[in-house]
């Protein structure tokens, strides 16, 4: 039998539907005692795939790292964004740093940001 070069296989394997290819990994897998699973997670990122923490984040936590000198008119800002009770935005306040929101849009992010540190606050946004 004639070697078959890399390329012939991959015009092959083309050529086949998923269910015959996926019925020829089974018969490999079998055949050599091998994953196919552990194969692909070993050359994914050797072999220059994305990365999907490289994707753009579209979720954003505002970390509220400090309440500045009017911490009163931080904690009603808190309130606002939060609805939260005094007592529970007071304790939020006082406890810096402390999430304000959590997985919010990019857009909320920065108005919320925004509007903290309108009130004095010192904001940070991840």
């Amino acid at each position: 039998m004639a070697k078959l070069s890399q390329e012939d296989l991959l015009a092959q394997f083309e050529e086949m539907t998923l269910i015959e290819l996926s019925e020829f990994v089974k018969a490999f897998e079998e055949k050599f005692d091998v994953t196919a699973a552990a194969a692909v997670a070993v050359a994914g990122p050797a072999a220059g795939a994305p990365v999907e923490a490289e994707a753009e984040q579209d979720e954003f936590d505002v970390i509220l790292t400090g309440a500045g000198e009017k911490k009163i008119q931080v904690i009603k800002v808190v309130r606002e964004l939060t609805s939260l009770g005094l007592k529970e935005a007071k304790d939020l306040v006082d406890g810096t740093p402390k999430p304000v929101l959590e997985k919010v849009a990019k857009d909320a992010a920065e108005k919320a940001a925004e509007s903290l540190k309108a009130a004095g606050a010192s904001v940070e946004v991840k």
